[in-house]
């Protein structure tokens, strides 16, 4: 036997605790104990650098570290709640964490960090209430994240962390955001290239201008507005949901059903106000297409491509009399333009007021508008009450309500004049936010042609026998012909080119691709987010230039932005930043001068810093540059050695709740950094893994409120109750305000940060969901007892680990073990991982429990341990005798030899069932097997002294028998 008798040894005797003490074992491994040992092994990890991943070049380099093959792991960006963590929050983080451990011990350079996506919404209502400044609530939060999280042991490389709310890191947030708003998108070099590229080619006559005169003879003003129009970051007027009673603007999900704020109940309406928007759409063919080189889960890549919605379709053109602009519609099936028999827009949309007359056309009937006195009076109440409705209520309502605007379209194909109407089934953010309706192919046109008593005119031929309403079949054309064309008979796929091309030739309309996706909404009346690197003249915005960063948040006094009466939907946004007028108010020399400008007073949204944080963790003492181009492309460069591969982050590992927005909103961003040549990699995810969630039951009593989840009993009849009386049982998410949260905090002090991270790793895979038992952890724990057990005198806290060699069948078990579990780590098969390891120390416990485990087994199996559990590994490797942390290995390796079954058992099925197993040796051939089957006394006795009809061996598997 061997005995530690190192400094660490004699510091876990003097640092056994009272409960130890007071024990006739002290040295049993138990919360005390292993609450000593995590401790000690943070702090250890903390002073020695252990997790510090070496870059290739910079201050932090180290060539001959770098030399290995390295691994981006990353966690996605955490929000810190003032509530802290619950046991559901990190388990993707330990699944981060044991993988990158793994590869640590295997020889990989392994870069994992963790920061926090700190502006928005929490803070800055915290602020409003108690008046307390958002960055101390912020901060004081990231300290409480940042002490749980290195209470679990896990291994980031902390010189890295950041917050988007740190000033530097937002100071290059701002620096990007100026590398957007100065460029625009090539549509035939398909890539984004700086503004002034745009400029030279207007000023050089190589660009016409859209009213066709020269550039010189435009003047200042005209010719930025010319150039505004093209950045990928712009203002426009966008349709928002705006709620006076808030005094902001909301995102669709803070809009319930019925048009109302979930936050205070206030009326939500919808209005077109000027916004900052990203030109997103530019990059949608190209988001779409590099999909295919992603390792992403087929569901995500589904989701993100439905939601871009690539559609092949025209633009038609109805000219509107009396109106200059005429309506243009997309439509996928402009085979069906024959059928068009009125007109719909959207009530935001911009050209109703234009088309609107003031009186009605002769012999109208007023009735279906509401009987009121002009059009104007009738679609301004129209466009009103539209306005309270959410998108969701108005995509969703089966009841058509429309108003007629008092205009006429002509349909180009026939000549007819056509009503436009205003409805709110039709969405600014769909398409052009105009439709032309043909109520005998789309449902909701007929139901709202029948509303209102309009033509239905068929132009597909029905199926045989048809006997519904509008037919959203294919089928030949029919009705379809003017003196020019005919689409009568032809297919769909014929028709729609037919009528493609003779819209285009008549300047009428165009083949065109179309998108759902719609340019990204890019600012909040908020005041804790990033300012904007933007000033105003009277022309328009100015960007500041690269020397004035950071914009600092100034310091406030009323962190609220401006309300309203809730019903006052004509009013206008306020931010809180407005208010700040010493720091909105600013005289600049942006040459030629100093010149008085007004700041941008909305922020960005809390998406900005989150769609390129995973860059800065790679460099974040870098004050040059937001990342150095070599630190860049030694993590996410392409593999030349991978066709198509477009380099990123190695494994990105978060809820599919972030499936679309923060995905597609990065990959924009990135895309937009690569074609400018400030990254080397296409893409910032080439591999991502959804893990599922960890959920929980609540209870509730007779009256319908929860009780404490830790409190409610079991019943031997499957009741539950609580202080006696019968609760219910519901099982779904953890929340306060189901009194069902479990912290990690009270899972490391019953049980410690070991005995936690082997349950949520333990109980199921990582991709699934699965529920939370406390009662279950317990299991853990006696797993890492008995290891305890197996390898530590609990008596003296000496090693009890001997030097005599394993017997064969040991060895067998210790490197089918090994060769295990490498592929189980390598696959994040964790849950399995962990079953190999139980089982390992299950035959140690039996073959070696009272004389001590050989040497040789005992430090494969610590090794092996240490990425799921290693607080407690590390103790016993040091305990072992090792100086060093076993943090970079080295992993144990199988040996082949051991690898090979002596032995195979094949389970004998009679007709289809089970009856008995037989044992041969592992090179026995198919005469040999069915020779012992048949000489198995339950098969003897099954046959009766007949033969079998059937004997299959299917080899190494089961053997057949049909009697």
């Amino acid at each position: 036997m061997s005995t530690d008798t190192s400094a660490a040894a004699r510091e876990r005797a003097g640092a056994a605790g009272s409960e130890n003490a007071e024990s006739n074992l002290p040295y049993r491994y138990n919360a005390a104990l292993a609450a000593q040992i995590e401790q000690r092994w943070q702090d250890r990890w903390e002073k020695e650098g252990t997790f510090h991943a070496p870059n290739p070049s910079g201050p932090w380099a180290d060539p001959d570290a770098a030399d290995g093959d390295k691994v981006y792991l990353l966690d996605m960006f955490p929000y810190p709640s003032g509530s802290g963590l619950h046991v559901g929050h990190p388990l993707g983080f330990i699944g981060t964490d044991v993988l990158g451990r793994y590869l640590r011990m295997t020889g990989r350079n392994v870069l994992h960090a963790m920061g926090f996506d700190a502006f928005g919404l929490p803070a800055e209502q915290y602020a409003v209430q108690t008046g307390t400044h958002p960055r101390k609530t912020t901060e004081d939060n990231i300290q409480r994240y940042k002490a749980q999280l290195r209470q679990l042991g896990l291994g980031h490389d902390d010189r890295r962390s950041v917050a988007t709310t740190d000033v530097e890191f937002y100071r290059w947030t701002q620096w990007i955001f100026l590398r957007i708003y100065n460029s625009w998108y090539d549509e035939q070099q398909r890539k984004a290239r700086p503004i002034a590229e745009l400029e030279a080619e207007y000023a050089q006559d190589k660009r016409r201008t859209p009213d066709g005169r020269g550039w010189c003879e435009l003047t200042s003003a005209e010719q930025r507005r010319i150039i505004d129009s093209h950045r990928l970051a712009y203002i426009s007027e966008a349709p928002v949901n705006w709620s006076p009673g808030l005094g902001t603007v909301l995102a669709n999900e803070e809009v319930t059903a019925d048009g109302r704020s979930e936050r205070g109940n206030f009326p939500v309406f919808r209005r077109n106000l000027k916004q900052w928007m990203m030109r997103i759409t530019a990059y949608a063919d190209r988001l779409v297409a590099d999909l295919d080189r992603l390792d992403w889960p087929d569901s995500v890549k589904s989701m993100q491509r439905n939601w871009i919605g690539r559609s092949e379709g025209a633009q038609v053109r109805f000219p509107v009399v009396g109106v200059e602009t005429p309506i243009e519609v997309f439509t996928t099936r402009p085979d069906t333009l024959f059928g068009a028999t009125y007109m719909v827009l959207a009530p935001e949309h911009p050209l109703v007021d234009a088309i609107t007359p003031e009186q009605w056309p002769a012999g109208v009937d007023t009735r279906r508008s509401g009987g009121a006195a002009t059009p104007r009076e009738a679609v301004a109440a129209y466009r009103d009450a539209a306005s309270r409705k959410s998108e969701l209520d108005r995509q969703e309502n089966r009841e058509k309500t429309g108003v007629f605007t008092g205009a006429y379209a002509t349909n180009p194909v026939n000549g007819e004049q056509i009503p436009v109407f205003v409805a709110d089934y039709v969405l600014m953010g769909y398409g052009t936010g105009a439709i032309m309706a043909v109520p005998a192919q789309d449902q909701r046109d007929w139901d709202f042609a029948t509303a209102f008593g309009l033509p239905i005119v068929r132009t597909v031929q029905p199926s045989e026998g048809w006997e519904g309403e509008a037919f959203t079949g294919d089928g030949p054309a029919i009705n379809s012909a003017n003196a020019e064309i005919s689409l009568d008979g032809m297919g769909v796929t014929e028709a729609k080119r037919a009528i493609t091309e003779w819209l285009a030739e008549r300047g009428a309309g165009e083949a065109v691709v179309q998108y759902k996706l719609r340019d990204w909404l890019f600012s909040r009346q908020r005041y804790w987010g990033e300012p904007f690197p933007i000033i105003w003249d009277a022309d328009g915005p100015i960007a500041l230039t690269d020397d004035q960063l950071p914009v600092e948040l100034p310091e406030i006094d009323d962190y609220s932005p401006k309300t309203y009466d809730p019903e006052a939907a004509d009013t206008e946004p306020e931010p809180p930043l407005s208010r700040a007028t010493d720091w909105v108010e600013v005289d600049l020399d942006l040459g030629g001068g100093p010149q008085h400008y007004r700041r941008e007073t909305n922020t960005m949204p809390q998406w900005a810093g989150s769609c390129w944080y995973y860059l800065r963790y790679l460099d974040p003492e870098n004050h040059e540059r937001f990342v150095d181009p070599d630190v860049e492309a030694y993590w996410m460069g392409r593999d030349p050695s991978r066709p198509g591969d477009p380099g990123g982050v190695d494994l990105y590992v978060g809820g599919v709740e972030h499936a679309v927005l923060h995905l597609l909103y990065a990959r924009f961003w990135h895309k937009v950094l690569f074609d400018l040549g400030y990254v080397s990699s296409e893409e910032p995810f080439r591999r991502l893994f959804n893990q599922g969630y960890i959920q929980a039951y609540a209870y509730t009593d007779a009256r319908g409120a929860y009780v404490p989840a830790e409190e409610v009993v079991e019943g031997e009849d499957g009741r539950f109750t609580w202080n006696g009386q019968v609760v219910r049982r519901e099982y779904g998410k953890m929340g306060k305000s189901l009194r069902n949260v479990v912290t990690p905090d009270e899972m490391c002090e019953r049980y410690g940060a070991d005995t936690f991270r082997l349950y949520e790793m333990s109980t199921g895979p990582m991709e699934v969901s699965r529920p939370w038992s406390t009662r279950d952890v317990v299991g853990s724990q006696r797993f890492l007892q008995r290891v305890w057990r197996n390898l530590v005198d609990e008596r003296t806290g000496e090693s009890r680990v001997t030097d005599e060699e394993p017997d064969a069948e040991t060895l067998r078990a210790l490197h089918r073990a090994i060769a295990g579990v490498h592929s189980d780590y390598a696959a994040l098969h964790y849950n399995t991982a962990a079953a190999k390891l139980i089982e390992l120390n299950n035959h140690l416990t039996k073959a070696y429990g009272g004389t001590g485990v050989p040497r040789a087994v005992a430090e494969p199996l610590v090794l092996m341990m240490a990425p799921l559990t290693p607080h407690v590994a590390e103790e016993l490797w040091s305990l072992l005798g090792h100086e060093g942390s076993l943090a970079h290995g080295p992993f144990p390796v199988a040996d082949e030899r051991y690898l090979v079954a002596e032995t195979v058992e094949y389970p004998i099925q009679v007709n289809g069932k089970v009856r008995s197993r037989v044992t041969v040796s592992a090179d026995a051939d198919t005469d040999q097997v069915k020779a012992a089957t048949l000489a198995d006394e339950k098969v003897v006795a099954a046959l009766a002294g007949g033969e079998p009809r059937k004997l299959i061996v299917v080899p190494g598997r089961l053997v057949n028998v049909v009697v």
